[in-house]
């Protein structure tokens, strides 16, 4: 790739964006590129970074998941409570947890992939269902955890310590996740047909079905995917938090998918990387966590969210008629 395209990159420029942001909290707070700040931002920014490669895989297939968070906060809810006696291996909660999540995820992908239904309506639908379930069937609470998700909480890869302040802030044995979902999400997409197939429908569905990509079982894989990591993600954010909260997930799916639009992620399919998707959170971690060391109020970030997410659609929709449109003139001539 060449020194101009690698520029106008949307991943440049975004990374751009955060340099400059963390360089004005820095002159006006002076904390930010302090170690406990640096890893406090980290922290933040583990559970929500593989909320976005749950969604990511799902927008480059040319489809739309609002259901993870709902997915999530149930697995979560159903492992900590149903196992709560249970004192064996850490490694069984998450191979429930996940399961739970991917039988959840295979619901959005067949009622998508067999029946071509929208996307954006079936997720809503079964977030609604997901969560009418906590919430009506389960009476879901707060609640405490088993032993073994507490104490995975309470273990940390590093601690640092800011001397100025008096805070102590802790590495997260979660990061560790977070890393190797990125790592194995990126083999996927770059190293096998299956990635080539999840981009190629998210391109042109019709096109992708012709030159033999098995369109339905990559769309039931993706959304399988991501219901299996929404459920893993579950756990580790009960463990995080030290006790079982079902609504401390509320809302994630907007700023998830701001993300992802601001990382350069086409609600259209076809389009986004890691490494955008992972730079459009990062900034949004960093205003969320930063905002209130130069005097702005969080609530901000909410008219910043909704703007990304009109303005994303905008131009990923404006996008794909101009290309239509270059393809219907090409045809004709």
């Amino acid at each position: 790739m060449n020194i101009r395209k690698r520029i106008n990159r949307t991943e440049t420029y975004i990374l751009i964006a955060l340099v400059l942001f963390c360089v004005l909290v820095q002159v006006r707070s002076g904390q930010f590129f302090t170690a406990n700040n640096i890893v406090d931002i980290l922290r933040s920014l583990t559970i929500p970074g593989m909320f976005c490669i749950c969604e990511l895989l799902v927008l480059l297939s040319g489809g739309i998941d609002v259901s993870f968070p709902s997915i999530a906060a149930l697995s979560m809810y159903l492992v900590s409570t149903r196992m709560i006696g249970y004192t064996g291996n850490i490694v069984v909660f998450f191979i429930v947890g996940t399961f739970l999540g991917l039988v959840m995820g295979a619901l959005n992908g067949y009622l998508v992939g067999k029946f071509h239904f929208n996307a954006l309506i079936v997720t809503l639908g079964t977030s609604s269902l997901y969560t009418g379930i906590l919430n009506g069937v389960f009476l879901a609470h707060e609640s405490p955890i088993p032993a073994p998700m507490l104490a995975l909480g309470k273990a940390k890869l590093f601690s640092v310590y800011n001397q100025q302040l008096q805070l102590r802030s802790n590495m997260p044995i979660a990061f560790i996740f977070f890393l190797t979902v990125v790592l194995l999400t990126f083999v996927i997409l770059h190293y096998t047909k299956l990635g080539r197939g999840i981009y190629a429908i998210g391109g042109d569905i019709n096109s992708a079905n012709r030159v033999g990509f098995n369109v339905f079982g990559i769309q039931m894989f993706v959304y399988c995917f991501a219901g299996g990591l929404a459920g893993f993600v579950g756990v580790a954010r009960a463990s995080m938090m030290l006790n079982c909260a079902p609504t401390n997930m509320v809302g994630m799916d907007m700023t998830v998918i701001a993300a992802c639009v601001l990382g350069g992620a086409s609600v259209t399919g076809g389009v986004g990387t890691i490494s955008g998707v992972l730079l459009g959170m990062g900034l949004m971690t960093v205003m969320s966590n930063s905002l209130i060391l130069i005097g702005i109020s969080t609530y901000w970030q909410r008219v910043f969210t909704g703007l990304i997410i009109i303005v994303g659609t905008g131009v990923s929709t404006y996008q794909a008629l101009q290309k239509q449109r270059r393809l219907i003139k090409r045809e004709n001539n």
